[in-house]
């Protein structure tokens, strides 16, 4: 986590520009994988096929940035210029690939790389000894290129971690921990719960902190938030850990509570958080006490202020029957407070709907479901990718109404 926050500031959470000493990074590599690793000082940062490097070589620069590794050193490289691609009238009809094409070997490849040969080097030996490569159209050219580049290249890129980078890593990787948030579909949570600084959310997140993340993200930690989880101490949050937020100030902002203490009839049982009289205790077992009256004090804090109520918002994105959550958590929203239910399947979403519609607290629930289609963005190449996500899950909105026990009028 930084370290480097004022302590004033400690309650605004935001992202920061330069790369820290325990910050998670995202690495984008040649071949366009993306890998999570933690930067520690005086340690090395191994990237596979690309190399490792010393990560203080790292530290203290900004993100967005595209280096080269050079004898596990990093250079700092200028962005890759986006570049048009000439017509012309080369077709790729007469292209007859074999092992007779590339008289370039693998071991020859082998011995250039140990010999100090540049990437760039190897690929132009390759293109040069290619007995078709002047037969194929520009845009074969250039996909050649790439393929090399992915296969030889040194060169790697730091992504900021924005909410939208990291979501897209997560539902790139495995999209079941996050279950199925596109990143458009988050968009949507959020515009649909009416996320805005200084409001009061309850969220129920078991889509590895993704949710959770993406409010403190939105709204700077101008907000307070108490999770529930069905753990006894608070979850571990993957998503929450690429955001490399400052400790003190999330633990101002977001709380958590297990569904056990979310109740108003729950009687906490833990062992004794006073020092029992005459008996003597050492340094560690007072330091033991002290920890766990700050622990029960805390949930002691969380629950009063939930059962005080007047949320702005539930955002729920979990395995548990829909409709008990809602009920559950529902009594400690505001008038007009909006509830968001995200889904895998529609199914159970309609079962919720069908329940929500009987009870007049709940003011027109809907469902909806998002659709994405990615588009490849290029110099006279610009049109739609061949494969997409069959669904990014579904969701559905109401809003709750305090309704009041008005007497009829005869």
């Amino acid at each position: 986590m930084d370290n480097g926050s004022d302590a004033g500031n400690a309650h605004h959470l935001r992202r920061n520009s330069t790369i820290q000493h325990g910050h998670t990074v995202l690495f984008k590599l040649p071949n366009g994988e993306v890998r999570s690793i933690k930067v520690e000082k005086d340690s090395t940062l191994p990237l596979g096929r690309v190399g490792s490097f010393f990560a203080n070589e790292l530290i203290g620069q900004p993100y967005g940035l595209p280096y080269e590794i050079r004898d596990r050193k990093l250079k700092r490289l200028p962005p890759l210029a986006m570049q048009d691609i000439a017509e012309t009238d080369a077709t790729n009809e007469l292209i007859n690939d074999g092992d007779f094409v590339q008289p370039l070997t693998v071991a020859e490849i082998e011995d250039m790389k140990k010999s100090g040969f540049h990437a760039s080097e190897i690929i132009k030996t390759q293109i040069e000894q290619h007995a078709n490569y002047s037969l194929k159209t520009e845009y074969s050219k250039e996909k050649y290129r790439q393929r090399k580049e992915a296969k030889y290249s040194k060169r790697f890129e730091i992504i900021e971690p924005t909410m939208y980078e990291v979501c897209d890593y997560w539902f790139r990787k495995d999209h079941h921990r996050i279950r199925d948030i596109r990143t458009d579909t988050l968009s949507q949570m959020l515009n649909l719960a009416n996320v805005r600084p200084g409001g009061k959310y309850i969220i129920v997140d078991e889509a590895s902190g993704l949710v959770v993340s993406a409010i403190l993200d939105r709204l700077g930690g101008e907000c307070r938030i108490i999770s529930i989880n069905d753990s006894d101490s608070p979850p571990a949050y993957p998503v929450l850990n690429l955001m490399n937020y400052n400790k003190k100030g999330l633990a101002k902002v977001l709380s958590t509570l297990n569904w056990a203490t979310a109740r108003e009839d729950y009687v906490p049982v833990h062992a004794p958080l006073d020092p029992t009289p005459g008996c003597i205790y050492s340094e560690r077992q007072r330091a033991r006490l002290d920890k766990r009256k700050v622990a029960s004090d805390a949930v002691a804090k969380t629950r009063s202020e939930l059962f005080a109520g007047g949320f702005d918002g539930l955002l729920v994105a979990s395995e548990y029957d829909s409709f008990q959550v809602v009920e559950a958590l529902s009594p400690y929203l505001a008038g007009s407070a909006s509830i968001v239910v995200q889904s895998q399947f529609v199914q159970s979403l309609a079962d919720l709907h069908a329940q929500m519609r009987q009870i007049p607290r709940y003011l027109a629930p809907s469902i909806s479901e998002g659709w994405l289609r990615r588009y490849q963005v290029l110099p006279g190449r610009t049109h739609p990718t061949m494969n997409t996500s069959g669904s990014g899950s579904f969701l559905l909105h109401a809003t709750k109404v305090c309704v009041a026990n008005i007497p009829s009028v005869v």
